[in-house]
C-alpha cells in the first residue's frame, strides 16, 4: 500500500514537537531572538531526539528550543499553519493538534491570545488545503493543578469553534489523575472532550485511573496496559481508543524494539487503536513513516488500514458533518 497517497487521520500530534527547523532560524532572525546557533544542521540536532534516548524526560528536552520562539502571535500562527501544510502534503485529511498554552505566555501573551493565534494558523491552512484541524489544549502535569483552570477557562469560548478537548501531558508519575479530578470535571461540564496521556512510561494503572477518575474517552499512548490487566480490560470494555505513536515510544523506551510493540496485538484483540506521529520533528518522522513501520513489521492488510482509519474517525472529536466527510474518503 502507498500510505503517502492514502487518506490518513492523526489524533495525537504536538505543535511544539513538530516545528520546521528552518522556521526556528527564520523567526529568530525576524524577531531578534537569541538562539544557540543559526546553522540548520546544528538546529536539527537540538530539535531531533536521538534514536537511543534514555527516557521520556530526555526526549522532552527537545522542546526547549521551540519554546524560545513560540512566544508571539505571528510565530504561533505560522507554526500552526506549517504543521497543517505538512500534514496535508502527505494526505492527512483530519488532524487534532495539541499544545500547552501556558508554555507560550513568557513574553506577555494572554492564554486567550495564544489559543487564538494557533486557531488562526489552523483556519488559514483549512482555507487553502483539503484538511480539517481541531485543537486539544494540554495542561502540564509538571505545573500546579491551579494552573489548569487558566487553560480551561481561556479555551471554553472556542469550544465547537476549533477547540475540542482537554489533555494532561508531560512527565508521568504514579496516581497523577487524583490531583486533576476537579479541573477535568469542570472542563467536561463546559463541553470539553477528554484525552489523557497515560501508560506511556511503565504505569499501566494510570490508564485505569484516567478512565475511571477523569472519564477519559481516549488515551495518549497507553502502551503499558499490556502489563496491567484491569486497565487492559477497562480499555477494551469501554471502547477507549489508544492514540499510539510507535517511533516516539521506541525513543522514550516504552518498548525495547518494534517487534515488541503491542499495537497489532491490541488491534487484533479488539482494542481500538489509532496511529500517530506524536512529534514530527522531535522523532524526525511523518505519519506515512509510522504506517510503513507498523504494516511492514506486522504484515497488516488493507482491511486493517480501513479498520484503523474508521476507528480513528469515530474516536475523533470532530462534529458529525466532518465525520461523514472523513468516512467518504475511503468508501
Amino acid at each position: 500500500m502507498n500510505f503517502k497517497k492514502l487518506p490518513k487521520i492523526e489524533l495525537h500530534c504536538h505543535l511544539d514537537g513538530s516545528v520546521r527547523p528552518q522556521t526556528i532560524i527564520d523567526l529568530a532572525n525576524m524577531k531578534n531572538i537569541d538562539i544557540p546557533s543559526k546553522n540548520i544542521d546544528e538546529i536539527k540536532n537540538m530539535m531531533v531526539a536521538p534514536k537511543d534516548c534514555k527516557s521520556l524526560d530526555e526526549y522532552l528536552k527537545r522542546f526547549e528550543l521551540p519554546g524560545l520562539i513560540m512566544q508571539d502571535e505571528d510565530s504561533l500562527e505560522r507554526i500552526a499553519f506549517e504543521l497543517m501544510e505538512d500534514a496535508s502534503r502527505e494526505n492527512i485529511v483530519y488532524i487534532e493538534i495539541r499544545f500547552a498554552p501556558l508554555l507560550h505566555i513568557n513574553k506577555g501573551l494572554t492564554t486567550k491570545q495564544v489559543i487564538e493565534s494557533v486557531l488562526k494558523g489552523i483556519k488559514k491552512a483549512e482555507s487553502i488545503y483539503d484538511i480539517k484541524g481541531n485543537l486539544i489544549l494540554s495542561c502540564m502535569r509538571t505545573m500546579s493543578v491551579e494552573s489548569s483552570y487558566n487553560v480551561i477557562e481561556a479555551g471554553k469560548e472556542y469550544l465547537n469553534n476549533g477547540v475540542v478537548a482537554i489533555d494532561l501531558c508531560s512527565s508521568e508519575n504514579k496516581q497523577f489523575c487524583e490531583k486533576f479530578e476537579e479541573p477535568i470535571a469542570l472542563a467536561r461540564s463546559y463541553g470539553y472532550r477528554v484525552t489523557i496521556h497515560a501508560g506511556e512510561t511503565g504505569i499501566g494503572e494510570n490508564v485505569y485511573d484516567a478512565i475511571t477518575l477523569l472519564k477519559a474517552e481516549r488515551i495518549g499512548h497507553g502502551v503499558f496496559i499490556k502489563d496491567c490487566e484491569k486497565a487492559y480490560n477497562l480499555v477494551k470494555k469501554n471502547n477507549v481508543t489508544l492514540e499510539m505513536c510507535p517511533t516516539s515510544n521506541l525513543q522514550t523506551k516504552a518498548i525495547k524494539n518494534i517487534e515488541n510493540y503491542p499495537l497489532n496485538y491490541f488491534h487484533k484483540d479488539g482494542i481500538k487503536v489509532s496511529l500517530n506521529t506524536d512529534n514530527r520533528t522531535v522523532s524526525d518522522i511523518d505519519l506515512t513513516n509510522e504506517y510503513n513501520i507498523i504494516f511492514n513489521n506486522f504484515e497488516m492488510s488493507e482491511h486493517d488500514y480501513k479498520t484503523i482509519y474508521l476507528n480513528s474517525v469515530e474516536a475523533s472529536f470532530a462534529d458529525e458533518n466532518t465525520k461523514d466527510k472523513l468516512r467518504n474518503y475511503i468508501k
